[in-house]
């Protein structure tokens, strides 16, 4: 199952080698990329294949909002493909309530 991991400053800093698929590098060669950057290399439109605005990406929302959502959507890859997903974002609080990022798991809807 893709998994991937943003700082509380968006920072993507970790995906496992199923989202490699997904984001088109593998984590040891490119590092952490910032969210500028991995948000310009994605399209996500809804089930009617609406684009949403990326305030309203899953884990947009988990990261300023600090709440867990989970949503259907297509993605469009850097390759140009579109993937149908279910995408689940949840945000990592600690103990003393500090906002310390979100994880964003996917899998084929």
């Amino acid at each position: 199952m893709p998994i991937v991991i943003v700082d509380a400053a968006g920072t993507l800093i970790y995906w496992n080698e199923p989202a490699e698929l997904l984001i088109g590098l593998r984590f040891e060669e490119s590092g952490e990329i910032p969210a500028s950057e991995w948000r310009a290399q994605f399209a996500v439109s809804d089930v009617d294949r609406q684009l949403i605005p990326h305030e309203d990406w899953p884990l947009v929302i988990a990261l300023t909002r600090h709440q867990p959502v989970s949503r259907t959507i297509w993605v469009g890859m850097p390759n140009g493909n579109w993937r149908h997903i279910e995408w689940t974002s949840v945000p990592f609080i600690a103990q003393g309530g500090e906002f310390l990022g979100v994880q964003s798991v996917f899998w084929e809807a």
